[in-house]
């Protein structure tokens, strides 16, 4: 009853240790070489779509900061919020992922509810929510010894307030952290009643060119409240608070520079009229 069953095991993400191994493997090939100018990143940005359009970039982004740190908790900002959501947090319990469990850093997590309003999950009562639950094996994988606190967050200032205090939370019970924001990019075509701009190469191009490349210019500045304001006029970012709760807390950490590693769109693997983009960034 302690273990946060996946849902989307099998379906988003093979099944199973050896499955899931074996893809990381390949991700890992296609990522071998690209590269980004920052150097030990104590945080990323992510994208979130099932592994066969996302998982190679989120990998990625995760892989390269396994290699930069080793912390005790890995902290996750995911879920699809609006500006009026509650925030979700598990403050106990354990993940289930095909490496094995991964727990909940309490100390963290009930302090951060002392000091916060959350709506509290369980491992049998919570949103069944890809945008971290996807990360879970990765961070299993590559982080072998360190705990979890996923939280999901709006697009609003108070998130920002929330992520420094995180890392403050961190420091004041010695606890060292990494950070990750979840989200995708544009989700363009009728699929997604988003058809602006058109159908066809125009459309991908204005999406790739201009749409998302506002959002990453953003994430890339590290401008936590402009990638807010672009996911909520632009539609270019699904989760732009966890997007830019991950920067806030990198900069409180001492992140001062970030970049992209890779962009990609579900168009590349599987064109057509709704599609979607997403990005890899570390700082």
């Amino acid at each position: 009853m302690n273990l946060r069953k996946s849902v989307f095991s099998g379906s988003w993400y093979p099944v199973g240790n050896r499955a899931c191994e074996e893809q990381i493997h390949q991700f890992l090939e296609e990522g071998k070489n690209w590269s980004v100018s920052v150097a030990n990143p104590v945080g990323g940005i992510v994208p979130h779509a099932g592994w066969t359009f996302s998982g190679s970039i989120a990998c990625n982004v995760i892989h390269r900061l396994a290699q930069a740190e080793s912390p005790d908790v890995v902290v996750v900002f995911g879920m699809h919020q609006h500006t009026n959501s509650p925030r979700y947090i598990m403050s106990e319990g354990e993940w289930e992922t095909p490496f094995g469990p991964i727990a909940v850093d309490t100390a963290l997590a009930g302090e951060l509810t002392r000091q916060h309003s959350f709506q509290l999950e369980t491992p049998t009562r919570f949103q069944q929510d890809n945008t971290i639950e996807l990360q879970m094996p990765f961070i299993r994988y590559f982080f072998k010894d360190a705990r979890v606190v996923a939280m999901g967050v709006p697009p609003t200032a108070e998130t920002l307030t929330l992520a420094r205090s995180v890392v403050e939370t961190a420091r004041v019970l010695d606890l060292s952290i990494v950070v990750i924001g979840s989200t995708d990019l544009t989700h363009y075509g009728p699929n997604y009643g988003f058809t602006s701009k058109g159908f066809g190469q125009k459309a991908v191009d204005w999406v790739r060119d201009e749409n998302d490349r506002r959002v990453i210019d953003a994430m890339i500045r590290m401008d936590p409240e402009a990638v807010i304001h672009e996911g909520l006029n632009n539609d270019n970012a699904c989760c732009c608070g966890a997007a830019a709760a991950a920067i806030v807390a990198g900069k409180a950490m001492g992140a001062r520079k970030a970049d992209k590693l890779v962009y990609a769109t579900s168009y590349d693997k599987s064109p057509g009229d709704s599609f979607v983009g997403y990005v890899g960034v570390l700082f």
